[in-house]
């Protein structure tokens, strides 16, 4: 059985511990299609997002075609087959951030890490996304940097805001 220090401790194993682990979570999953899903999170935990050798072992250990896993994994926007960084920075862009300047933010970020949404810095050390709705209208423009949520942000506290990650 799967442990949650197992996750938890996934940084200090190696690539091969990984894949033993992904294994095991795999055989507590019964190897069923209906559990894909789950695996998929489980795998993303392991490794962190989701690349095609990846795919490849979860499809084998299944019996499942690479195109049926990968089908599954780019149908939903929480999975990833890219890399992220170690900070997520997400700004939210609904209807209240986004009058309220949330388009301004997320220009801004983009100026300053020198990626576009949904990429990761050379240095793997930000990724950025967006959200529709993060409930903090009230506090608009948000944004969240490994879900810790930033309220009333404007251009000029980004550089303030990434300084303190540092």
């Amino acid at each position: 059985m799967i442990t949650e220090d197992d996750i938890c401790n996934v940084h200090m194993m190696t690539e091969e511990e990984k894949y033993n682990l992904l294994k095991d979570v795999i055989i507590d999953y019964d190897r069923k299609e209906d559990n894909l899903i789950q695996i998929l999170h489980m795998a993303q935990a392991i490794f962190g997002y989701l690349p095609t050798e990846v795919q490849h072992f979860i499809a084998s250990q299944m019996d499942l075609s690479v195109s049926k896993v990968n089908s599954v994994l780019t149908f939903y926007s929480f999975f990833s087959t890219k890399p992220k960084g170690k900070y997520t920075i997400s700004v939210c862009l609904g209807t209240a951030c986004y009058v309220r300047g949330g388009k301004e933010v997320l220009n801004k970020l983009k100026d300053e890490l020198g990626i576009d949404v949904g990429e990761t810095t050379p240095d793997k050390r930000y990724s950025l996304t967006v959200m529709r709705c993060i409930g903090s209208c009230g506090l608009a423009p948000a944004m969240t940097i490994n879900g810790k949520v930033y309220k009333q942000v404007n251009p000029n506290r980004i550089k303030r805001i990434l300084g303190t990650l540092k």
